[in-house]
């Protein structure tokens, strides 16, 4: 059994009382970023092709320890189709479904200042090459009720699409791209998710919720509402390593039971290293603090230099992670 069905199921038995948490590497940037979606070598300090942005994710699958690996269809198509990675491992493969025009991170364009759109480029059938049933859907209410009902509008076309073809899906909410009169976003999210989901019976809810972490109190008044909305964090931007096991651990502590990271593995200066030490705190086996600094003694057993010196990678730059301590 994948990983990720036997601690959905633990999760659902018992809500309050399972350890249980479900970790993803989010290498679907290729559908965001463009050429800069593969990041930076950390030994030659020159962007990375995608054949070894890809390299990066079989050894990720190999070490075993992450419980989904969210890719591009286009990598799903030679990673799960073509080379049969997953085949015998407990990672589930997962593709992004959409990449509404917020995402649209391109040189010299305004995408992500503008309005977001919704967009979905894989049809179903392309997401389910090699025998990948599950998929991220991802919406980014504005606030505002046009944009907000084509949004929806969009996600329930998704649905009529992917519950007959037995694909399932975890849903992604974003934060408004452009600045909102909303003085709670936190809230916002928490209400806009309740209120969407109240439509959606049966096999069409989403596995599980990735939402930004706005905080102690955002999280527990949606794990207080229902537990069973399974909710987890996204990594955000890189910051520093303590930003990253902090928020791992502050969400976990405070009722997430997910979380998928994105930048904060792929520009890590060694990816396995850095997922070994989110595995332990997902687990509970090892503190934030604690584990930046370990991270810091294996990267100089491993002779690798870290991106910046200990003293400055156990700070918190992330306000919401600041604010909680």
């Amino acid at each position: 059994m994948k990983t990720l069905d036997a601690k959905l199921a633990a999760i659902h038995a018992d809500p309050a009382g399972s350890k249980e948490f479900i970790l993803a590497d989010a290498k679907d940037a290729d559908m965001a970023f463009g050429l800069a979606a593969t990041g930076v070598d950390p030994a030659t300090g020159r962007p990375r092709s995608l054949a070894e942005f890809r390299d990066q994710m079989r050894e990720v699958v190999h070490q075993g320890l992450v419980d989904i690996m969210l890719m591009s269809a286009s990598t799903n198509d030679v990673l799960t189709f073509r080379e049969g990675l997953f085949s015998g491992s407990t990672v589930t493969p997962a593709v992004r479904a959409n990449d509404s025009t917020d995402i649209h991170v391109l040189a010299g364009a305004a995408y992500p200042k503008q309005p977001s759109r919704p967009l979905r480029t894989p049809r179903i059938d392309e997401i389910m090459r090699g025998g990948t049933d599950l998929a991220l859907y991802s919406i980014t209410p504005a606030g505002d009720a046009e944009r907000d009902a084509a949004a929806l509008e969009a996600y329930r076309g998704f649905r009529a699409e992917a519950e007959p073809a037995r694909l399932r899906h975890f849903l992604e909410v974003f934060a408004p791209n452009l600045p909102v009169p909303i003085p709670d976003v936190g809230r916002f999210l928490n209400d806009f998710v309740a209120r969407t989901l109240a439509g959606v019976p049966g096999p069409g809810r989403p596995l599980f919720l990735k939402l930004p972490y706005h905080g102690p109190r955002a999280m527990e008044e949606l794990v207080a509402y229902d537990p069973h909305l399974v909710p987890g964090v996204l990594g955000g931007s890189a910051g520093t390593t303590h930003d990253a096991f902090r928020l791992l651990e502050d969400a976990r502590r405070h009722g997430a039971r997910a979380a998928l990271f994105g930048r904060k593995i792929n520009r890590s200066e060694h990816q396995l290293t850095f997922v070994r030490y989110l595995r332990a705190i997902a687990d509970g086996a090892i503190g934030a603090a604690e584990a930046c600094r370990a991270y810091h003694a294996d990267l100089e057993r491993l002779g690798i230099r870290p991106n910046r010196p200990l003293e400055e990678d156990l700070k918190l730059t992330d306000r919401a992670l600041a604010g909680a301590g």
